[in-house]
């Protein structure tokens, strides 16, 4: 009599998931190690003591610790560039425009905060690697963005027609984006209320009298 062929086994849900959520929280690791202690500082091996496991291991999952900084900074980039071409979409006026991005980039901060220190920390010099020329692309669209922006607003009579355009811009930059290096997620203010906080001190500043 012939024998009933043995069926598959049948696949445990965190099969089919384990492997997407284990990359996402190595990854998640990788970002904290690296804006720790810097990217050149930081090995494959020290990144796997963080995530518990060896280091042969964690070849599993990446190739390299360059690969892991890849995805780390164009994930942060890829989400922060959605949402800002959401508000740019949006055809508002310049001053919801500055409004919007400066909340948006809050909220990336709150959602990415490593992968912000890591890209102040070491844009610089990873711009010079082919690998990495995504970034100088996004330093330009982010500079014409907001210059763009700020043009607009003294042409509409929004700010004030004195402004150094592009002094107040690096100044705008630089004060929303420091903020990575002291926030840390679930504390005592939400992302839209910290920007809410320093849309205030700002516009007071820039906005027409």
């Amino acid at each position: 009599m012939p024998t009933k062929p043995a069926k598959p086994p049948k696949k445990s849900p965190s099969t089919t998931t384990a492997a997407p959520e284990r990359r996402g929280e190595l990854l998640h690791t990788a970002a904290e190690v690296f804006a720790e202690q810097g990217y050149n500082a930081t090995t494959v091996r020290k990144i796997a003591d963080h995530a518990g496991m060896l280091a042969g291991s964690l070849y599993y999952h990446f190739d390299s610790k360059e690969s892991m900084l890849e995805e780390i900074l164009r994930t942060f980039l890829d989400e922060l560039w959605s949402g800002y071409d959401t508000v740019l979409d949006a055809d508002l006026g310049p001053r919801q425009t500055l409004e919007a991005l400066v909340t948006e980039s809050f909220r990336e901060i709150d959602r990415h905060r490593s992968a912000v220190a890591i890209y102040q920390r070491e844009a610089r010099a990873l711009v010079a690697q082919e690998r990495f020329g995504f970034l100088a692309e996004s330093q330009r669209r982010f500079e014409k963005t907001w210059l763009t922006t700020l043009e607009r607003g003294v042409a509409d009579g929004v700010f004030r027609t004195d402004l150094d355009i592009r002094l107040t811009y690096r100044f705008v930059r630089d004060t929303v984006w420091v903020a990575a290096s002291w926030y840390r997620p679930g504390g005592q203010h939400s992302p839209e209320e910290i920007a809410r906080q320093y849309l205030t001190m700002v516009l007071d500043g820039i906005a027409a009298r």
